[in-house]
């Protein structure tokens, strides 16, 4: 990882000498603008207006331009003579609990690493002792011509230093919130609870750029010269309107508790008062349909019960006929075996006549 600032940590009376590293990186796509027609390349200039040409770099110096208009040239050693006390030094002014930072002055990150053998020791006193104490330092240090503000942190085993924008960098929030005095309800609220609770916590280490990744697949579809994969739309989208509050919160609850339960993930918090009454009453509801579903069944289940006993009826009458037919059958057979003796004796008292 390589370092972008070179200089020394202040605590008190030790000095830590320190390299400074970007923690971050951009992995968005970027574009470059192009001539439509022919695909060449589009470049900004950089042209003196008063002499109409291009100049280069070296040429190229600061100012500051008045409300006036005018400009006020400022070179490098002008900036260079200014008093600048932390132009190598991270300085520490104070240690503050961690929530006493507001994260709007959260702005770029750092790694900060130990400078050499002789800074290991002073630095893991420093690391350690913000462990213990669960408090962040706040600090002020020098970086590309300007002075800022700084937040030193442990992550890991590592401290690092996010830059602070100063308090007079944050902008009032006039006139931002609604204007328009809403009450909002208990069920309404118990609904939103029972939401937050049912989608639960996630490990952002997890998350991913959805968008990145489709357009690398993009790119990379049109660089093949191949149709890129159709995008899925979601059919319940409804155009960022919402018409019912509490349907809207209650359909939420629903969808996270289905996608929850297909992960195996825990049941829906009970929701209280109005919630709870809503839900009751969406269940009785639900109930009543379920009720009002067995008794249109019923019916067809009576129709199906008289079907088979009527079968069964048949079914019993075939058996007694085939019965009857079947002692019918043996009583002639019976009365032909007595008649045949009876045959046998005739034709011998003629035999013998």
């Amino acid at each position: 990882m390589r370092s972008i600032w070179n200089g020394a940590i202040s605590f008190g009376l030790v000095s830590i000498p320190v390299k400074l590293m970007n923690a971050t990186e951009n992995h968005s796509v970027s574009f470059r603008q192009i001539h439509t027609e022919d695909g060449g390349r589009v470049r900004y200039r950089k042209v003196c207006e008063l002499e109409e040409r291009e100049v280069t770099s070296a040429e190229i110096g600061k100012g500051y331009e008045d409300p006036d208009g005018s400009v006020i040239p400022i070179t490098d050693e002008d900036l260079a003579a200014l008093p600048l006390p932390t132009a190598k030094t991270i300085e520490i002014v104070a240690f503050v609990p961690a929530g006493g930072v507001d994260p709007m002055q959260m702005d770029t990150a750092y790694y900060l690493s130990a400078n050499g053998v002789p800074a290991t020791k002073p630095y893991t006193l420093l690391r350690e002792a913000l462990k213990r104490s669960e408090k962040v330092a706040i600090a002020r240090y020098a970086l590309r011509g300007r002075e800022r503000l700084g937040m030193l942190r442990v992550v890991d085993d590592v401290i690092a230093m996010h830059a602070l924008l100063w308090p007079d960098e944050i902008r009032e929030p006039d006139g931002v919130a609604p204007d328009t005095q809403v009450k909002v309800r208990d069920a309404e609220l118990d609904l939103a609870d029972a939401l937050m609770d049912t989608l639960g916590e996630v490990d952002v280490s997890t998350l991913h750029d959805d968008y990145r990744a489709a357009l690398e697949e993009l790119l990379t579809a049109k660089a093949e010269g191949t149709s890129p994969a159709a995008p899925a739309t979601d059919a319940d989208s409804g155009g960022g309107k919402v018409i019912d509050l509490v349907s809207a919160l209650e359909k939420s609850v629903r969808a996270a508790k289905t996608a929850r339960d297909d992960g195996a993930m825990a049941e829906v918090t009970p929701l209280e008062r109005g919630g709870r009454k809503r839900a009751a009453s969406s269940s009785a509801s639900s109930s009543g349909r379920a009720k009002t579903t067995p008794k249109d069944v019923g019916g067809k289940k009576s129709t199906a019960k008289k079907a088979t006993g009527a079968a069964a009826k048949k079914t019993t009458a075939a058996r007694k006929s085939t019965s009857k037919t079947a002692s019918t059958a043996k009583a002639n057979t019976s009365t032909a075996a007595k008649k045949t003796p009876a045959k046998k004796a005739a034709t011998k008292n003629r035999a013998r006549a």
